[in-house]
């Protein structure tokens, strides 16, 4: 668990629910990534810091850090496994937001092996941008190669790692502003949120080309995203919005007829936007809703939402407990989809905590709540 303002990240035992460790990484941490292996688990600061946490340590702890830019939002590890497995957990990559960059290293030792400019021309006017940065970054499992998002540019890099010394660059012309996003079911494809267009450009990994640019609701923020198989409209791949109360489903099944366009979009609650991340688990009928940037409205803030994956309709308004004064964001459900994991962030001089809630029931099951625990 991130705690942002503290600049550490706390290590729980998901079957006991205790604390085992707490380990100093970067300033705001903005995300963690598992190795391939799931051995080490890899946290970029916004301060440039990248953190390697070992956890198959007796006491899992930090085991390798170095500062590689300024400030920075994105790191995955290499997870291609190949035919001998050659590539699984070889190299790392952080996007660096300045300088704008790329910086790959040695997966075990965090050596830096390469350095990446990603300044470059945006590709619809060509007006070259010094600050084209680094946002998302999703590795793929069926080539030995990065997604990257280059912000401002509207290109997504495909970077493959086959030969550090002959670094090969594929460049998509996509849509801007890119952020975040994830892949669908087969892993081929990647929907990533051009949020300046509200547009989700849609990417063949195998083919390495742009398959299409799907307009959805304003502002997406998918995070990575939510994949559902759905009885009447196949396989969707679910994201929210920051400036609308709507989910957008599109489909992701190239033998559809109705593939990569929006096939179903649910409402939340109220008007306005605010939603940061969904999440679901392929053993939960559920997907999990927050909406801690809503406007104007401090209940709405703290509350989430669960939608029915058969129906697609919210069925449950959750509010957190009135002690955390904050906001409600982001899930993780445990490795049985049967626990959701939920932050109840409040400012770092108020009480945040760790809301664990049944799947099933929707009620919570734990909550885990100490003056350590700084907005998590």
């Amino acid at each position: 668990v991130v705690l942002r303002d503290a600049g550490k990240v706390a290590i729980f035992d998901g079957d006991s629910k205790e604390m085992i460790n707490i380990v100093n990484t970067g300033f705001a941490v903005h995300i963690l990534r598992s190795s391939a292996s799931g051995r080490y688990f890899y946290s970029i600061g916004r301060d440039g810091r990248v953190t390697m946490i070992d956890l198959w340590m007796k006491k899992p702890d930090k085991v390798a850090e170095v500062k590689v830019c300024y400030d920075a939002r994105s790191v995955d590890s290499s997870k291609y496994k190949g035919e001998k497995g050659d590539y699984l957990d070889k190299y790392l990559i952080v996007g660096g937001y300045w300088p704008p960059s790329l910086i790959i290293m040695d997966g075990q030792t965090l050596e830096p092996k390469k350095l990446v400019c990603t300044s470059s021309y945006t590709y619809d006017t060509y007006e070259y941008l010094r600050e084209a940065r680094a946002a998302a970054i999703v590795a793929s499992h069926h080539d030995p190669l990065w997604v990257v998002n280059i912000k401002e540019t509207g290109y997504v890099w495909l970077v493959d790692y086959t030969d550090m010394d002959n670094l090969k660059i594929t460049t998509i012309s996509a849509e801007r502003y890119l952020h975040d996003g994830g892949f669908d079911q087969t892993k081929r494809y990647v929907l990533m949120a051009a949020n300046a267009k509200n547009t989700i450009s849609v990417v063949d990994t195998v083919k390495k080309k742009l398959v299409k640019n799907v307009i959805v609701g304003k502002i997406p923020h998918p995070g990575r995203g939510a994949n559902i198989d759905h009885a009447e409209l196949g396989r969707i791949w679910v994201t929210g919005h920051l400036g609308d109360n709507t989910l957008h489903c599109i489909s992701t099944d190239p033998k559809n007829a109705k593939a990569w366009t929006v096939v179903k979009i649910i409402e939340l609650p109220g008007k306005g936007g605010g939603n940061l991340f969904i999440k679901t688990h392929p053993n939960s009928p559920h997907l999990w809703v927050d909406r801690p940037l809503f406007a104007g409205d401090p209940k709405i803030c703290r509350t989430v939402y669960v939608v029915d994956k058969k129906t697609l309709k919210v069925i449950k308004t959750i509010t957190i407990p009135e002690k955390y004064k904050g906001r409600a964001v982001h899930f993780e459900y445990n490795k049985q989809g049967t626990e959701v994991w939920l932050s109840a962030w409040s400012h770092a001089t108020k009480l945040s905590g760790i809301i664990i809630f049944d799947d099933k029931t929707m009620k919570i099951i734990k909550e885990i709540n100490a003056k350590w625990l700084i907005t998590p």
